[in-house]
């Protein structure tokens, strides 16, 4: 099973803003820390706009990978309504960001983890999908 391109960094960003995400939010900041030592805005900002670098990356390159073997419209299956998903949620995060809303800039953030990063990626690992076909079959000889 042969990786194009566009497969390769969709997935190279998609696994590094998995692996980072949790950094971000771990190292937020805002007034939820109640000592001022466990607050490390330097870490959030670098991680934050790394994060958001990836999670653009991910989704510009979504937009490339059709897929006509699953239910689509012109090869893009349900999972690519993460595309404008992203791209709606950033701006929104940033909007709530810009407006000193830390709260929403918070929530908006954390739903955008766990919906593009983590369900997608569950997503992805079902057997009829390339990654999962990759994981379950060639790499662990299940399927």
């Amino acid at each position: 099973m042969q990786m194009s391109p566009v497969i390769a960094i969709h997935l190279s960003a998609a696994l590094g803003a998995l692996a980072l995400g949790p950094v971000a939010l771990w190292a937020r900041k805002g007034h939820q820390a109640k000592i001022a030592a466990t607050q490390r805005p330097r870490l959030h900002r670098a991680a934050g706009y790394a994060w958001v670098t990836l999670m653009l990356i991910t989704a510009l390159s979504a937009i490339f990978i059709r897929d006509f073997k699953l239910p689509n419209i012109a090869g893009y299956t349900p999972i690519h309504i993460l595309v404008p998903v992203v791209f709606g949620s950033l701006f929104m995060a940033f909007r709530a960001l810009f407006r000193r809303d830390i709260r929403r800039h918070r929530t908006w953030m954390q739903a955008l983890y766990l919906s593009a990063c983590i369900g997608a990626g569950v997503f992805t690992l079902l057997p009829t999908r390339y990654l999962g076909q990759l994981v379950w079959g060639q790499w662990l000889g299940l399927l």
